[in-house]
């Protein structure tokens, strides 16, 4: 608890302040992040034998991904997304021509490495880049981080009754729930606390993306635990004391943003 709250301590004045900033120093930030993130998802699977994803792929796909969003906004998504799909079966068919009789998995691992890391992970530069974005970001991210910790405090002194034994048997549903509460509680605070800075930013809109973050974004924390239980290892890397890896931060960043954007766009 000590190297997580010293890390935690470190890096979030470095993280808000670099999302107050914007520019390229804040997009070097998300890129660099998305890389680190996805190489850490494609260790996992090239640790066992069996399979060879491309790692090349895997990491330069997420990044490009997510650069092309800051340089292009979704503009340019069709051209890429066709490009990285080719890309990634035709190294596959060299791959099993080559004698990889997983092949067909490998493409499918490099394919969802790319996607889900890199195609979620760059929603973290569309919310910043909307009205009043940077201020949405950091009320999305706080809201993830409340239920993280809301989750934590909660469960560990009441959960009884497990939320997904199979994936993760540490979490439980009093935990879950303690989460969704603290953010519904604690998100229309900062709406309104930051309501001078953003007008468009209401504690009720900050009610509802903090119940919606609550809600759904613990399953990103599950998806990557799926992964990371199945090759029975506890962390993703080592990168941040405290916390394990990049991968291991972004597990439910990515779906926060996501569904974030998401709603802002569609109900905001």
């Amino acid at each position: 608890m000590t190297k997580r709250l010293a890390s935690a301590i470190v890096l979030l004045p470095i993280a808000i302040t670099l999302i107050i900033i914007g520019g390229w120093p804040f997009y070097f930030l998300i890129i660099a992040s998305i890389g680190l993130g996805a190489r850490e998802f494609s260790r996992l699977f090239h640790q066992n034998k069996q399979y060879n994803p491309s790692n090349l792929l895997i990491i330069s796909g997420a990044m490009l991904l997510t650069l092309s969003r800051a340089l292009w906004g979704f503009a340019g998504s069709e051209t890429i997304l066709t490009l990285l799909i080719l890309a990634a079966m035709g190294i596959h068919i060299i791959h099993r021509e080559r004698g990889q009789i997983n092949a067909v998995i490998d493409f499918c691992i490099t394919i969802a490495g790319m996607f889900y890391i890199g195609w979620l992970g760059a929603y973290i530069i569309s919310l910043h880049a909307l009205p009043d974005g940077r201020w949405w970001l950091v009320i999305s991210l706080s809201a993830i981080w409340i239920a993280d910790g809301g989750a934590f405090f909660i469960g560990t002194k009441f959960g009884k009754h497990p939320l997904a034994a199979n994936i993760s048997p540490k979490k439980s549903w009093e935990g879950y729930l303690g989460g969704v509460i603290a953010t519904a509680f604690f998100t229309p605070l900062l709406a309104y606390l930051w309501q001078g800075n953003a007008p468009s930013i209401t504690p009720l809109k900050g009610l509802i993306l903090g119940i919606g973050v609550g809600v759904l974004a613990p399953l990103g924390d599950l998806g990557v635990s799926m992964v990371k239980r199945y090759f029975n290892v506890k962390d993703s890397g080592k990168l941040i004391p405290g916390h394990g890896g990049a991968l291991d931060r972004l597990d439910s960043i990515l779906w926060a943003v996501a569904l974030s954007y998401q709603l802002i766009t569609w109900f905001f």
